[in-house]
């Protein structure tokens, strides 16, 4: 549980192989009341207080509920004073451009999401812009100029792109992310024939990015939230990120971030913990930065 007392932020996580890449790990979204009965907040922490605990833990977060409601202005003001100076934001792309979308008013809607977000991209805490597309978005010609125009639409922000169907993993792909310098999202997710697999591809020098969803399978076919996202990840599957695929994306990007979606009962903060403390194990004792 995170007290009054607890320390400043935890600072990210320097790899062994690969020290200039520092990897910050934290969880998406972190205002959830469970997590209060689960022990992560103290008991009755409101809603408006838990962004401030969390960042005494972790050192970013990713902002869910940005796919739910546009960002606004104002609430990305206030949300800056409660966390560290150093403190990072992923911000979820709005589902009326990736899942609910208006052929005719997306476009109006990407232009309010650039100036919902507009403080944390001005007070350089932007991390990055996740872009993530339903299983339903498979590769085809109308997706495929979708996606191009609405990369167009965002450019000058920093773009991640998390696909959820297989179809997308091919190298030309991968070779027009990298032109554009955004990002490819890595998934940790169930083995089912239909999504995205598990991959170490890096498309940005910029920035990696790492989605951890759990691996739930009969959860993720209820179409139930609370059954999808609900697994807690064992330190030997973890083991595999933290010895073999993150090292090996940390060595082709200048940074990176992870995030644990396994919100239900806080197995979330919980996982995002282990891999932070197997990832500082294997950095032989170094000073965190």
């Amino acid at each position: 549980m995170i007290s009054s007392a607890a320390s400043s932020a935890t600072p990210s996580v320097p790899l062994d192989t690969a020290p200039a890449c520092p990897l910050r790990v934290g969880t998406s979204g972190y205002a959830y009341p469970e997590w209060s009965e689960a022990g992560f907040y103290p008991p009755g922490t409101p809603a408006r207080e838990m962004l401030a605990l969390y960042a005494r833990q972790f050192s970013v977060t990713e902002l869910n509920y940005t796919w739910y409601q546009m960002p606004r202005a104002a609430a990305m003001e206030r949300m800056l004073p409660k966390v560290p100076a150093d403190f990072g934001f992923a911000a979820k792309l709005t589902r009326t451009m990736t899942h609910e979308i208006d052929p005719h008013g997306w476009r109006g809607k990407a232009v309010q999401f650039r100036d919902g977000i507009a403080p944390l991209m001005q007070a350089g805490r932007l991390l990055s812009v996740l872009i993530q597309l339903p299983p339903t978005f498979e590769r085809n010609a109308a997706n495929r100029r979708y996606l191009a125009h609405l990369l167009d639409a965002l450019a000058g922000l920093p773009l991640a792109v998390e696909f959820r169907h297989r179809t997308w993993a091919l190298a030309p792909v991968f070779d027009e992310l990298q032109r554009r310098r955004v990002t490819l999202v890595a998934v940790d997710a169930p083995d089912l024939p239909y999504l995205f697999p598990k991959l170490d591809v890096v498309t940005n020098p910029d920035l990696f990015y790492v989605r951890f969803h759990g691996r739930n399978a009969r959860g993720w076919r209820s179409g139930n939230m609370q059954k999808q996202f609900d697994y807690l990840y064992s330190s030997n599957e973890l083991q595999q990120w933290s010895r073999t695929i993150i090292p090996k994306m940390a060595a082709r990007a200048h940074s990176g971030i992870a995030f644990f979606n396994n919100h239900v009962r806080a197995q979330a903060p919980r996982n995002a913990n282990m891999l932070m403390t197997e990832l500082c194990t294997r950095s032989s004792g170094r000073a965190f930065h």
